[in-house]
């Protein structure tokens, strides 16, 4: 197991990675809240039919309430999150209770700002069961998401720890493998190029990834986060680069309907239009056809679903929280490894859309 530190600003907290690490659940419980009253674990319909008895079983010495919420983007919902809200108040949950996120990062959004807004916020412990989580368990960023843009309604809100089970991840199907291994190819994009190239070299196949190669693939996206996040914890600078890839992808999945396609596979088609606009204004030199072959390799769609309204993206990405008074802004790559911030207009947008499509 591999232990690391997540360090912010206002805040640190350990992450625990590898098999059998939800142990040291309640070990760690016990040691950082001594005045606990309630815990509630907030999970989804099919991780708690596979794990939320075990996590119960674990926590028998406590007083333990649990909420079970749908499934992927549909638990990220205002009329989800109220129900959480009023199932807390229901169950007696005060200010010296905790809360359990069990789940991927749709879970995770959800019961983190459920915890940071519940009596003006009291403690949670990631526990994700996704290799999507390890990008979103880490940082703070808790959401739900607006008919109008994802994510639209949530707030800075860091975990006490990250326990990170690698066994969880035994019955992920393969949507989701593909839908948590983009957001490592994009940590290794903007940030590491050996770490890029380590990942085509060693990760040729989703149906089976060695264990070792699994926890090492993780603990260094996770690194790679966490100190992106370390620096600029509340995405006033170098925080906007892990949107890498994000401003196309998240109109695609406003526009298809959430849950459509997953939120990582989305991020490739984006990664994949930023890569084309990095080379045509950011001067990047990277030979695209490799990367293509391998995410073809690894079961990814490359190009935009059909029947999507080019107009309509470009609509949903001005209204993206990170564009500024209606400019649309992109994270493109300098070289692999160097990102910048780049503005561009709609004329040139809709432009390299046409081209990205044909």
């Amino acid at each position: 197991m591999i232990k690391s530190v997540v360090k912010t600003p206002l805040k640190s907290y350990p992450v625990f990675i590898g098999p059998g690490a939800i142990a040291e659940l309640p070990v760690f419980i016990r040691s950082h809240f001594q005045q606990l009253t309630k815990i509630m674990i907030i999970t989804d319909e099919k991780v708690g039919e596979l794990y939320l008895s075990d996590v119960v079983s674990l926590l028998a010495d406590f007083q333990i309430e649990t909420m079970i919420v749908p499934t992927g983007e549909k638990a990220k919902t205002f009329d989800v999150y109220y129900e959480c809200q009023g199932a807390a108040l229901n169950a007696g949950l005060d200010r010296h209770s905790l809360i359990l996120a069990l789940g991927g990062g749709a879970v995770g959004d959800l019961a983190g700002f459920v915890a940071a807004t519940f009596m003006r916020g009291i403690p949670f412990i990631q526990l994700p069961t996704t290799i999507l989580a390890h990008d979103s368990a880490v940082g703070g960023k808790v959401a739900i998401n607006h008919p109008m843009g994802k994510n639209m309604i949530g707030a800075f809100y860091q975990p006490e720890a990250v326990i990170y089970d690698t066994q969880f991840l035994e019955s992920l199907p393969q949507h989701e493998k593909r839908s948590g291994f983009a957001e490592v190819i994009k940590h290794g994009l903007i940030q590491d190029i050996s770490f890029y190239h380590w990942l085509k070299e060693h990760i040729t196949t989703l149906d089976h990834i060695e264990e070792e190669d699994l926890v090492t693939f993780l603990a260094r996206g996770i690194e790679i986060k966490s100190a992106i996040v370390g620096e600029d914890e509340k995405e006033t600078g170098v925080r906007a680069y892990l949107n890498f890839g994000h401003t196309l992808a998240h109109a695609i999945e406003a526009e298809l309907g959430y849950g459509k396609l997953t939120h990582g596979e989305a991020v490739v088609i984006g990664m994949l239009y930023a890569l084309q606009l990095s080379d045509k204004f950011a001067g990047l030199n990277m030979k695209t056809e490799e990367l293509y072959s391998w995410l073809h390799q690894l079961g990814y769609q490359t190009e935009l679903p059909n029947g999507l309204s080019f107009e309509a993206l470009i609509k949903r990405m001005k209204s993206d929280k990170k564009s500024i008074h209606g400019q649309i802004r992109f994270v493109l790559l300098n070289e692999i490894g160097i990102p910048q911030i780049y503005e561009l207009t709609e004329e040139i947008i809709l432009e390299e859309l046409k081209q990205f499509s044909s």
